[in-house]
């Protein structure tokens, strides 16, 4: 499915817009747990604003999902089946970096797993904050095509073509494809339960 921008940006509206209201979050709440403005998270929730990748992973931090599940369709997930057709996998454009990536898991698997996959631009850079969660949140990037410098923390690591680089969402990370080429790379992302505090 590749969505339209305009009808992705209204699929993420419905989406954050209903997983504040099951946690029972206000606009203030979410924002101050988020870092993410009240008046940014009012225009994404009204299909109004066509967020970067960095504002959508701070509000899924926020709301206590991963950032793939921004692109789930609304209301309780509903199996549709065990297979995801390509034509069916959601793909959406970040505006800030240009990087493209689909959402390649069947939606609605109660699995505690999810595939994404990333065509990053030459020159392209998306640093993510990676704030507090109340689950953990674990990725792996297998590189398919080009290669990519990912630095999580202070370490730095520079990906080639079937390298995989293990990692846990809880540091600041920085993607950078410092080529001339394009990457292409395949994310696995699993989440423990959340932990009650």
């Amino acid at each position: 499915m590749k969505a339209e921008g305009g009808d992705l940006n209204q699929r993420i509206a419905v989406r954050v817009r209903g997983l504040r209201a099951e946690r029972g979050l206000s606009l203030e709440a979410l924002a101050g747990k988020s870092g993410v403005s009240r008046s940014m998270i009012s225009l994404i929730e009204r299909g109004e604003s066509s967020p970067t990748a960095v504002v959508l992973e701070k509000l899924a931090a926020g709301l206590g999902v991963t950032l793939a599940s921004l692109f789930d369709a609304p209301g309780p997930p509903t199996p549709a089946g065990p297979v995801a057709r390509r034509a069916d996998q959601p793909e959406w454009r970040d505006p800030a970096s240009g990087y493209v990536r689909r959402n390649v898991s069947p939606p609605g698997v109660p699995q505690p797993v999810r595939i994404v996959e990333v065509h990053f631009p030459a020159g392209g850079r998306v640093a993510f904050e990676n704030a507090d969660r109340d689950a953990r949140v674990y990725q792996q990037i297998w590189v398919l095509e080009g290669s990519i410098d990912i630095t999580v923390g202070d370490d730095r690591h520079r990906l080639s073509a079937g390298d995989c680089l293990a990692m846990t969402l809880d540091r600041p990370t920085l993607f950078h494809n410092p080529t001339r080429k394009p990457a292409r790379y395949a994310v696995v992302i699993a989440s423990e339960p959340p932990v009650r505090r």
